[in-house]
């Protein structure tokens, strides 16, 4: 049997910290990004379908129509003089 060594466990424990530490390190977003795996890809997906119903917009969408639709919206309240809505408001 092994015995319980304060010097095992401590080295033991010096080593995961460490190891732990270097895990976390690299858990960034902008590396969750650029791996991109499934999960978030499909729920950049189901979170841009949501979003274009919410706006009336057809599924098939794309990033060029967004930044024109929401330009036109800018516009169209502008010319209105409605207020700019704050995020902190």
């Amino acid at each position: 049997m092994f015995s319980s060594s304060t010097s095992f466990d401590t080295s033991s424990q010096r080593i995961i910290n460490s190891y732990g530490q270097v895990a976390l390190k690299k858990r960034t977003l902008t590396n969750l990004y650029n791996a991109r795996p499934t999960w978030l890809a499909n729920a950049h997906a189901r979170l841009d379908r949501a979003v274009y119903a919410a706006y009336g917009w057809p599924p098939e969408t794309t990033d060029e129509d967004v930044l024109k639709n929401l330009l036109a919206l800018n516009l169209e309240r502008s010319e209105r003089g409605a207020p700019l809505i704050h995020p902190n408001a």
